[in-house]
C-alpha cells in the first residue's frame, strides 16, 4: 500500500486506545511506526537486481516480527517524544507496536503479496481486495483523522475504522461479482481453468482485472462492476515455456536462476514480452486491466557470462493516453 495510507491506518489503529488529550502525539507514533516496515526497500544490490523482490515485504512485514518492529520504533520515540505528554516506555511501545502491526496486514490486502508468515513459509499472501493506491479508500480516513484532531474527540476515529471495514466489505462483494463473471465467461468460451486471478485495477474497485490459464495461454480481460456488470474483452498471451521460447538459455546459468526467482515473485504469471523477445514480463500488472502493458520485466542477454544476472526493467510511467482510457473504463465515458 502507498506510504500515506499505511501511515493513516497506523495512526487510526493507535488512536483507538488513546485519550482525547493525547490524540496528536499517539497519532504521530502510530503513523511513523506504520511506515517503518518499508525501510526494507533499502535492502537492494547493484549487482543483484532481484534482491529487492526477495526482501521487500519479507521479514519486516511478517506477523512474528511485529513485537520486534514495535520495540525498535519505541526505543527511538522514547528519546524524542516530549516529556509533557507523560508517556511511559510501556505506553509508547504499545502504541508503536499497534501502528507497526497494521502495515503487513494492509499490504496483504493488495495484490502485490506479503510474506506474513515468514520464516515458516515464503508464500506471498495476497487477498486482492484493494489496489496499492486507492484515493477513495484513503481520503475518508484522512478526513476523519483530521476531524478527531480539530474536535479533540476520538469518536471520529471509530468512523475511520468503520469506513475501512465498509470499503473492504464492498470490495469483497465486488471481487465475488467479478469472479462469477469470469467463471461464466470461461464456460461460455468452452475453456477450463483452475488457475484464475481476480484483482482490482489501479486506484479503484469498479474495474477488475481477470487472468486465467487455458491450454498454456493466459487470457487477460476486465470487468466493470456498477449497478450492472460489463465484460471488457481483452487479449491473450502464451505462458512462458523455457524449452520453447528460450532454447539458447543455459539452465545452469545465473540468468536461469533469476528467472525462477522472478517466477516465484510473479506467482508463476510469466510470459515473453510481445514487444521484446528478450524480456520476460509479469502478466499480473498493467496500467490498463485488459491489455498487456507490463509495469516491470526482466531482460535477458544472450551473450551474458554464466554468472551474470538478468537486468530488471521498470516501466511504471502512465501515459496520458492509458490514463484517459482507464478513466473512460471507470466512469463509462465516451
Amino acid at each position: 500500500m502507498d506510504p500515506v495510507t499505511q501511515g493513516l491506518v497506523g495512526a487510526t489503529a493507535s488512536k483507538v486506545f488513546s485519550q482525547n488529550s493525547k490524540l496528536f502525539i499517539i497519532g504521530i507514533i502510530g503513523f511513523l511506526s506504520a511506515l517503518t516496515p518499508d525501510l526494507d526497500i533499502f535492502l537492494r544490490s547493484d549487482n543483484d537486481p532481484l534482491l529487492f523482490f526477495e526482501y521487500h515485504r519479507q521479514f519486516t512485514h511478517s506477523l512474528i516480527f511485529i513485537p520486534v518492529g514495535g520495540l525498535i520504533c519505541s526505543l527511538i520515540f522514547f528519546n524524542i517524544v516530549p516529556s509533557k505528554y507523560g508517556l511511559s516506555f510501556k505506553e509508547i511501545y504499545f502504541f508503536a507496536t499497534i501502528g507497526y502491526g497494521t502495515h503487513g496486514l494492509i499490504d496483504a490486502l493488495t495484490s502485490y503479496g506479503t510474506q506474513l508468515f515468514w520464516p515458516f513459509t515464503d508464500e506471498r499472501v495476497s487477498f486482492n481486495l484493494i489496489s496499492v493506491i486507492d484515493p477513495l479508500f484513503t481520503i475518508p480516513i484522512f478526513f476523519f483523522l483530521v476531524l478527531s484532531l480539530i474536535k479533540k474527540n476520538k469518536s471520529y476515529i471509530f468512523l475511520a475504522i468503520f469506513w475501512i471495514f465498509i470499503y473492504l466489505s464492498i470490495s469483497s462483494v465486488q471481487k465475488s461479482r467479478a469472479t462469477d463473471l469470469i467463471l461464466n465467461k470461461i464456460e461460455e468460451r468452452g475453456h477450463q481453468s483452475n488457475n484464475i486471478l481476480v484483482k482490482p485495477s489501479f486506484a479503484n474497485i469498479i474495474i477488475w482485472k481477470t487472468i486465467y490459464e487455458h491450454e498454456n495461454l493466459y487470457y487477460i480481460d476486465a470487468v466493470r462492476l456498477t449497478t450492472s456488470d460489463q465484460f471488457l474483452v481483452g487479449t491473450s498471451i502464451e505462458k512462458l515455456d523455457l524449452s520453447k521460447s528460450l532454447k539458447w538459455l543455459d539452465r545452469n546459468s545465473q540468468q536461469a536462476i533469476d528467472i525462477e526467482r522472478f517466477k516465484w515473485f510473479a506467482d508463476g504469471y510469466l510470459a515473453i514480452s510481445p514487444f521484446d523477445s528478450n524480456k520476460i514480463i509479469d502478466v499480473r500488472y498493467s496500467t490498463l486491466p485488459n491489455k498487456i502493458t507490463p509495469l516491470w520485466s526482466i531482460e535477458l542477454n544472450k551473450t551474458a557470462s554464466p554468472d551474470q544476472h538478468i537486468k530488471y526493467v521498470a516501466d511504471r510511467k502512465t501515459s496520458p493516453r492509458n490514463l484517459k482510457e482507464l478513466l473512460k473504463m471507470i466512469f463509462f465515458l465516451n
